[in-house]
C-alpha cells in the first residue's frame, strides 16, 4: 500500500518540509496562481521520471521549469534581448517562455523531451515563490493531475487524482487566474498554448503579430496534445441551450444553466471557474446517469481563446 500523501499548511514550516522533500527527490504538489503543479527536482532523472510515473503522463510531452528569479533562468536557458523585454514585462505570471537550452544547464534530458529548448516560468503566487526560494533550484511542475484530465486548482483536486502517488501537496487556497500559462517561442515568435496571459497583451508587447504554433505529434511545450482536460462525460460546444441528456453550463446572461461559468459573463471570472465548474458538472453528470456536458459559447477574445482552447481540447475525440 502506498503511503498517504501529506498536506502541508502554507506557512514557513510547510515550505521548509517541501523544500526537504522535494531535496531528496519526493513530490510535492505546489499551488501556482495558474493550477496545483507537481513540483519535482527538475536536475534529477529519477525526480522528473517519477513525475511521468504518478501521472501517468507520455514521456514524449515535455515539462515546464519553474525559477524563482531570472538569473536562474538565464543560467538554464539563452535569453534573448525579445525573451528578456518579456520577461520583465510579465514575470512573475502566467507566461512560459519556450527558449534554447544551455549545453551546461544540468536540467534533466526527460524534461526537454529530447528538444533543444526548454520551457520556463517565473510563477507569480506566493507559495510557488517561497517553496522556489526554500529549495534553491529549478522545479520541474506540469499540472498535478493524471494525465489528460481536468487540471487542479485547489488541493482537493490533486488528492482526488494523485493521493497516495506523491509524497505531499502545500494547501494555498484556490488558484487565482485557474488556467495554465500563455506558452509562446521566440525568434519567431509563435503562441503554442493560450492561456493566463492574453494573447493580444503579448502580442502588444512585441509590437509583431503572434501566429498560432505549436506540433500535437512532437511537442516542445505542454498543451498541445489534442485531446486534454477531459471530464468523464462527453462535451458539446456553442449550445444555445440544454438538449434532453445534458448538464448545461451557462455563460453571462441568458437561457440559465445547471453551473454558469460566470453569471455576468466577466471572462477573468469564467476563467478562474473553468476547471472546478467542469469538476462539478462531470459529478452532476455521473449522478444523474448523463452523457454530455454543453457548454454556452464564450467570446473567443483576451481569456476567452484560453477558455476556448481548453474546451476544444476536452471535446477532443479520446484515444
Amino acid at each position: 500500500m502506498s503511503d498517504p500523501t501529506e498536506i502541508l499548511p502554507a506557512d514557513v514550516g510547510g515550505f521548509a518540509k517541501a523544500a526537504r522533500l522535494l531535496a531528496q527527490g519526493a513530490l510535492v504538489a505546489i499551488p501556482t496562481e495558474t493550477v496545483y503543479g507537481l513540483a519535482g527536482d527538475a536536475r534529477s532523472d529519477h525526480a522528473v521520471a517519477a513525475i511521468f510515473a504518478a501521472k501517468g503522463r507520455p514521456q514524449f510531452n515535455p515539462l515546464i521549469v519553474h525559477v524563482a528569479d531570472l538569473e536562474l533562468a538565464e543560467q538554464i536557458a539563452e535569453v534573448s534581448p525579445a525573451a528578456r523585454d518579456l520577461a520583465q514585462a510579465f514575470w512573475p505570471g502566467p507566461l512560459t517562455l519556450v527558449l534554447p537550452l544551455r549545453p551546461d544547464a544540468g536540467i534533466s534530458e526527460l524534461v526537454s523531451a529530447g528538444h533543444d529548448t526548454v520551457a520556463i516560468r517565473l510563477p507569480a503566487h506566493p507559495v510557488a515563490r517561497a517553496i522556489l526560494r526554500a529549495f534553491g533550484g529549478p522545479l520541474a511542475a506540469p499540472s498535478a493531475n493524471p494525465s489528460g484530465k481536468i487540471s487542479p486548482t485547489t488541493a482537493r483536486h490533486v488528492l482526488d487524482g494523485l493521493s497516495g502517488k506523491i509524497a505531499a501537496v502545500i494547501d494555498g487556497g484556490a488558484c487565482a487566474v485557474g488556467l495554465e500559462s500563455t506558452i509562446i517561442s521566440l525568434d519567431p515568435p509563435r503562441l503554442l498554448r493560450p492561456g493566463g496571459v492574453p494573447a493580444e497583451a503579448l502580442a502588444g508587447a512585441l509590437g509583431a503579430t503572434l501566429p498560432q504554433g505549436g506540433n500535437a505529434q512532437s511537442p516542445n511545450a505542454p498543451g498541445q496534445l489534442s485531446s486534454h482536460y477531459a471530464p468523464g462525460a462527453g462535451v458539446r460546444l456553442g449550445a444555445a441551450a440544454r438538449q434532453p441528456g445534458e448538464i448545461f453550463i451557462s455563460f453571462g446572461p441568458g437561457p440559465a444553466g445547471d453551473l454558469s461559468l460566470s453569471p455576468s459573463g466577466d471572462l477573468i471570472e469564467g476563467a478562474a471557474n473553468l476547471f472546478s465548474t467542469l469538476r462539478a458538472a462531470d459529478a452532476l453528470a455521473q449522478a444523474q446517469g448523463l452523457a454530455t456536458i454543453a457548454f454556452a459559447p464564450i467570446p473567443d477574445h483576451g481569456l476567452g481563446a484560453a477558455i476556448n482552447d481548453r474546451l476544444r481540447r476536452a471535446a477532443a475525440p479520446r484515444s
